[in-house]
């Protein structure tokens, strides 16, 4: 059994192979980052040795052409994150940075790591990551407009409220203000308006798709209490397969909510945990301070964490850690249901789900 680790990069792609029970390094080997690179690589795999597995660095928008050549192949890839390759590194006798050194790193990271989680063929998760970044990169195209139109309209004596312009009232009313002035400052505030009104126009569209999208993929999210339709398609398209997690407790921890115990006596100390995916914390942050403002059984779980000595923000972190664990539960549920929808027919009727008890 081999371990091959490849270090994916624009132009090419760096394979090393590992004796998976010695670590030994067998053999490495550099190809192209095209269709014919990929074949390459899977024949040399091939002849190398029957039984492998791969190994690569997590960075999709490099790995990914190379990830769907190889399970289209019938390969079995892990993909390795990069701090984990990098903490291999600097503990590894061979000093210096090189993509076969990275390379066989990222495998002995596999070796070491044996729960890491599968590659596989990009599913409707991707569809809507993809629409979920779009629609938060024109969201911060659109600040950036609007604060650079309220420095013009401060010029020309215009005063607009704080969050008007995102209304389209207030940008038509704009419009009429700035339609009898003449200058250079005026025409570029006449083209920021448009902008801005386009811009809009652009994220309701697909602030609605994504909704629609959401409400196919996982209606068990939309109906917790306190997640909407972008927090459940965050969660949905950053978790991508909640298969992927052996368990809640794990999914916690890619999420960045389980806490970190930081003492190794008696006493019963963590510490707050920064790492994970910040997309999945955020929408849980969101979630939580939801449910903390409207929720009668989120209001009394952090006032028995509260009674408990804990302070208010260690109470709201222990919500967020409650919380993945449902999160993840109804992700499962969702993924089951869409298995068993060409099946069984319609899905499941919704049903409210209580937080905690």
């Amino acid at each position: 059994m081999m371990v091959l680790g490849i270090d994916p990069h624009k132009k090419s792609h760096t394979v090393v192979a590992l004796e998976a029970a010695t670590g030994e390094l067998v053999a490495e080997l550099t190809v192209a980052a095209d269709r014919c690179g990929h074949e390459r690589l899977i024949a040399w795999a091939r002849r190398l040795t029957p039984e492998r597995r791969f190994a690569i660095e997590d960075c999709r928008h490099f790995s990914g052409h190379l990830e769907r050549a190889l399970i289209a192949a019938g390969e079995g890839c892990v993909r390795v994150p990069p701090k984990l390759m990098a903490q291999t590194r600097r503990s590894a006798r061979r000093r210096g940075k090189s993509d076969a050194i990275d390379a066989a790193c990222v495998a002995r990271a596999a070796l070491r790591e044996p729960g890491l989680p599968e590659a596989r063929l990009a599913g409707p998760e991707r569809t809507l990551r993809l629409l979920v970044d779009q629609r938060s990169d024109l969201v911060g195209e659109r600040t950036r407009i609007q604060s650079r139109l309220r420095w013009h309209l401060h010029d020309l004596d215009l005063e607009v409220p704080p969050k008007a312009l995102g209304r389209a009232c207030w940008l038509t009313r704009l419009e009429e203000e700035l339609a009898p002035l003449a200058g250079v400052q005026a025409r570029i505030a006449r083209e920021l308006v448009a902008r801005c009104r386009t811009l809009s126009a652009e994220i309701s569209g697909l602030g609605r798709e994504i909704a629609v999208l959401t409400e196919e993929l996982a209606p068990e999210l939309l109906a917790l209490p306190g997640c909407g339709a972008l927090s459940a398609a965050s969660l949905v398209g950053e978790t991508a397969g909640a298969e992927r997690f052996a368990s809640a407790a794990r999914f916690a921890m890619h999420a960045g909510v389980a806490p970190l115990p930081v003492s190794s006596g008696q006493s019963n100390r963590h510490r707050l945990n920064r790492r994970g995916n910040r997309q999945l914390n955020a929408a849980l942050h969101r979630i939580a301070l939801t449910q903390l403002r409207m929720y009668e059984p989120a209001q009394l779980f952090v006032a028995r964490k509260r009674a408990e000595g804990k302070s208010t923000r260690e109470a709201l972190r222990c919500l967020k850690r409650h919380l993945a664990r449902i999160v993840w539960r109804e992700l499962r549920n969702a993924e089951a249901r869409r298995e068993l929808l060409p099946v069984c027919g319609d899905p499941p009727a919704r049903a409210a789900l209580p937080l905690a008890s």
